[in-house]
């Protein structure tokens, strides 16, 4: 009976040294006086790692300083983006504020060996290049080009490229013969070159206000109302031979909102895009 009473004596003496032990464990002493409180435990701020920001997309409008062209890269300007132009002539005669904002290159599409320069750099490339004339300048400015500026992206690492083509008018194609076998080869090359990235917009007639010299023409006088009436006769569309005369008319505005989208979105599906789908891009809030 003593022994017995012994050991749980002995037992119960043992307490405060275990609970001691276990909240001393991780080096702090627990404090068993009431009248002090015991200080936080430090945490000591984790390492921090610098992480470069995101690289600055860089886009190329190939005719920056045209109708459509000039719309496009204030569109791009709007965005955020920095914006350069590439074209025959240069710096764009417009005096608006905006183009003080655009990186502007002299340069000939037809002479690729002077093209590296204005590529350096770039992420995504918009080309508006088109002209006409006889059938074998309007292949070399729709078609020959455009495949040199194409070649020369994708010999850079552009990651897309979106090139403002043309929808076909039936009829009207034979009479242009050599501007639409341009702007195909063209089209069959970017597909060829960017499978992945290759946008191909065909608007038909683009309507806005374009600058011809101190002029402007306002051309959606005639082009908006159209397109309120034709974009509802889709089915005309589908009738032989005059069916391509019925294509809506798209506001320049529209279509630089487009291009944008495509050469930066990368989720924008690649492929040729009709003016009906240019329609529906349009009406996308870009995120």
């Amino acid at each position: 009976m003593s022994s017995t009473l012994s050991r749980l004596i002995h037992s119960r003496s043992s307490f405060p040294k275990l609970y001691t032990m276990a909240a001393s464990r991780g080096g702090r002493p627990f404090s068993t006086d009431s009248n002090k409180i015991d200080e936080p435990f430090k945490v000591e701020e984790a390492e921090t790692v610098n992480v470069p920001p995101p690289p600055t997309e860089k886009l190329l409008v190939l005719g920056g300083n045209g109708f459509v062209g000039s719309h496009i890269c204030q569109e791009a300007l709007n965005r955020g983006l920095t914006v350069a132009s590439l074209s025959r002539s240069g710096r764009s005669s417009i005096r608006d504020s905006w183009a003080n904002n655009v990186i502007w290159h002299q340069g000939n599409l037809l002479s690729p060996d002077s093209l590296s320069e204005a590529f350096d750099g770039v992420t995504a490339v918009i080309s508006c290049i088109g002209g006409f004339g006889s059938n074998s300048q309007m292949y070399k400015i729709n078609g020959t080009a455009n495949i040199n500026a194409i070649r020369v992206a994708s010999d850079k690492g552009v990651k897309r490229f979106v090139y403002i083509s043309a929808a076909d008018f039936g009829l009207a194609n034979y009479l242009l013969q050599g501007y639409y076998e341009g702007k195909r080869a063209a089209e069959t090359e970017l597909l060829t070159k960017f499978p992945y990235g290759g946008v191909i917009l065909r608007p038909g007639f683009i309507y806005g206000t374009r600058h011809v010299g101190s002029m402007k023409l306002p051309l959606g006088i005639i082009g908006s109302p159209l397109e309120m009436v034709l974009q509802h006769a889709k089915p005309l569309h589908q009738l032989p031979l005059v069916g391509p005369l019925f294509t809506p008319p798209v506001s320049v505005t529209s279509v630089a909102r487009v291009s944008v989208r495509a050469a930066t979105d990368p989720v924008f599906p690649p492929g040729i895009i009709d003016i009906y789908g240019i329609q529906r891009y349009s009406q996308h809030k870009s995120k």
